[in-house]
């Protein structure tokens, strides 16, 4: 009995005030013709009363009909021009009320597919842009090689087939000797391409650990600037008398260390300065190397990160590699770096926190 009189679906509204205005009609017309009054008035009291009934069934009609309906079709509009900013409020327990309920789930789960569509499209971008950036990589590595390789494989040939018309031993071995060393610079320069190339694509990783970095400079000095034979510059360095210790991936250090060095003994003049300096400061270590030598033209100080740089006129020897992959570690471990020209020469230096 209660489910049959409640008013949970818009038809049972509807019926119910259809049947409310029968009701109301002949219950006026009674009223109204059963006081004592002239017809004209009993007339005018009934059409007063059929007026306002009109006015109440368009209230409520509006209330349950017109008002929900609008809610419903602001909403709509709004999800059609994908804006889920603002959920139907329509609270109904009718159909109205489903249906409004129904046109949030589905903008609900229209605004997740969305943002799904967007993060797959984003990603989809990501890696279109990685995949041109890597055959950008593949093609600049074969274009470096290809111009490298010109020059070691040039002089490879003339000098095999001068090995082929000589009759000299001497000559024969001398030849023979050049031609393993270009070889073997082929070789230096492929490996080291090879490597810069899987730092700047992120193949190679760092392998973090704690070291004494004074001991690990004082080891590539002694190698590269004490012990070497081909020393032809006056030595100075200042190192800290205790140990200081970092974390940062010693090997890749070390090779930082060594194309610094050698970069610095290729560039200093015959019988200069060239001056190591390791200094502590408010929990920074800072790492310098000068060489007196000839300065790098300030236009060119950007430039000389970059690959196959060796500077204006030739005055740099070496692949061009060295400083490029020195630029790369010390970036990807975010370490301040930089050189600058100096009163004699020029001087390259980065910085790396202390650790105890």
């Amino acid at each position: 009995m209660k489910e049959l009189f409640s008013l949970r679906t818009v038809r049972k509204k509807i019926l119910m005030l259809s049947k409310l205005a029968g009701i109301a009609l002949l219950f006026f017309y009674i009223l109204s013709t059963g006081l004592p009054v002239s017809k004209d008035a009993s007339l005018l009291i009934w059409l007063g009363s059929v007026l306002l009934l009109v006015f109440g069934i368009d209230f409520f009609m509006g209330r349950f009909i017109t008002r929900p309906i609008g809610k419903l079709n602001a909403s709509a509009k709004r999800m059609a021009e994908l804006d889920f900013s603002a959920p139907c409020d329509l609270v109904s327990s009718d159909e109205f009320g489903e249906l409004s309920v129904s046109l949030n789930t589905m903008a609900e789960n229209l605004q997740q597919a969305l943002a799904r569509l967007e993060d797959a499209n984003a990603q989809l971008e990501r890696d279109v842009e990685k995949e041109r950036h890597l055959l950008a990589e593949r093609k600049e590595l074969v274009d470096s090689l290809s111009h490298e390789m010109k020059t070691p494989l040039g002089i490879i040939r003339a000098y095999a087939e001068g090995l082929q018309d000589e009759t000299d031993e001497a000559q024969q071995r001398k030849y023979a000797q050049v031609i393993v060393s270009e070889v073997e610079r082929m070789n230096g320069l492929i490996v080291t391409l090879l490597d810069l190339s899987a730092l700047e694509s992120g193949a190679a990783s760092l392998n973090i650990s704690r070291f004494d970095f004074v001991e690990l400079a004082e080891t590539v000095a002694g190698r590269l600037l004490i012990d070497a034979l081909d020393t032809d510059f006056e030595l100075q360095y200042e190192l800290p008398d205790q140990k200081v210790f970092v974390r940062t991936d010693q090997r890749r250090m070390e090779q930082v260390l060594d194309d610094l060095l050698i970069n610095a003994k290729k560039n200093v003049y015959p019988g200069g300065v060239l001056r190591l300096e390791l200094t502590v400061d408010d929990g920074t270590l800072h790492f310098s190397i000068f060489d007196q030598g000839r300065p790098i033209p300030e236009s060119d100080l950007p430039k000389i990160w970059t690959k196959f740089y060796r500077g204006s006129g030739g005055s740099y020897s070496g692949s061009g590699l060295g400083l490029s992959i020195v630029a790369q570690i010390l970036s990807m471990q975010d370490l301040p770096y930089g050189a600058e020209n100096q009163a004699d020469g020029v001087r390259f230096w980065f910085s790396i926190p202390i650790i105890e």
